[in-house]
């Protein structure tokens, strides 16, 4: 590796950094208020200071800055599972939503709302906020777990099995959320409608450092698997030859993507496209090295988050869209865009 090239590594990440600051920064002033910028100064209240003044620091703090931190955490988490998933699948279509790691998290959580949460069993557990991304999480892995054998043992290299596999998981969470809403209460309803559409309306400081913590150790257990997965993105056998235990690897990665979009799920219900989208814009720079790909697509995966949330609480004031809209919207965007530049190259 050059000299050059080594030199543009840190500048291109803290170029992406900045560019998130940016966005975040300017994700606290855009909304429904433009806030005076005496709200950053809450240490200045006193008994004398004017209500208007106290109200501006309130949204900042507790609403709108606990809310654009936690679009960038669950952002950051949703691309750099995208690049796990891909790494692992050595499928660069792959991603928690379109191969149904979303869906199958999501199912598990609409199933708890409506029949776990009823059990005398678990009556007294219930209302516990960890219930959902336990349970999110548990239905992540299965499907992990599920789509590491199918594309091992049945559809082994084949990149359109692995995606028709997907789209079956996808259809029969479907069905399995569409009978729970048929089943379901008012009350019931309307906790499942926030899982198909996905909010991040729910944001709190809990959360942020939740989350905050939740990245952090997914992004320390990587640390040592980078190589590895290196090897891996050269084909199963280099891997074996080089050392890599496969089994203890892929159970390693789908434990830590289960968690991360399982996580995400649980929180802000389905949220697509970011970890396609985020990878693929890292790629088109970066190359295909982990070492890169992985800090940058987090990051990426913040912005476009950030950058979505923004757009969803302020098109429709005093509404609200929900992000899961504009993310569609961004992928099918960018799937399309991928066309367009295969067939300028084709040409």
């Amino acid at each position: 590796m050059s000299l050059t090239l080594r030199r543009r590594m840190p500048s291109a990440t803290l170029g992406l950094l900045s560019l998130l600051l940016l966005a975040a920064f300017s994700a606290t002033h855009f909304g429904a208020l433009v806030l005076d910028q005496s709200a950053w100064l809450f240490w200045l209240d006193t008994p004398d200071t004017e209500m208007l003044a106290v109200s501006h620091r309130h949204i900042l703090w507790d609403i709108r800055l606990p809310r654009v931190l936690f679009a960038a955490l669950i952002g950051a988490s949703l691309g750099f599972a995208g690049a796990l998933t891909q790494a692992l699948f050595r499928n660069p279509l792959a991603e928690p939503g379109l191969l149904g790691i979303s869906s199958g998290a999501a199912c598990a959580a609409a199933l708890s709302i409506v029949f776990l949460t009823q059990s005398p069993a678990v009556a007294g557990f219930a209302s516990h906020w960890l219930l959902l991304p336990l349970i999110a999480f548990s239905g992540a892995v299965l499907v992990c777990l599920l789509l590491d054998g199918i594309s091992r043992h049945w559809m082994a290299g084949s990149i359109g099995g692995l995606l028709l596999t997907g789209i079956a998981i996808n259809a029969l969470a479907g069905a399995v959320i569409g009978l729970c809403a048929y089943t379901a209460t008012d009350s019931q309803l309307r906790s499942l409608t926030f899982w198909t559409l996905g909010t991040l309306s729910n944001a709190s400081w809990t959360l942020v450092i939740v989350v905050s913590g939740l990245l952090a150790g997914v992004w320390v257990a990587t640390l040592g698997l980078v190589q590895k997965l290196n090897a891996l993105l050269l084909g199963e056998n280099i891997a074996r030859h080089v050392g890599v235990c496969l089994p203890s690897l892929r159970l390693r990665v789908v434990l830590m993507v289960a968690a991360l979009a399982g996580f995400a799920v649980a929180f802000c219900g389905v949220i697509g496209f970011i970890g396609l989208v985020a990878p693929h814009l890292v790629r088109l720079t970066a190359g295909a090295d982990l070492r890169r790909v992985l800090p940058r697509s987090a990051i990426v995966g913040a912005i476009l988050l950030v950058c979505a949330d923004t757009l969803a609480r302020t098109l429709a004031v005093p509404a609200e869209v929900p992000v899961g809209i504009f993310t569609a919207l961004l992928g099918s965007s960018f799937f399309l865009w991928l066309l367009a530049r295969g067939k300028g190259r084709a040409t």
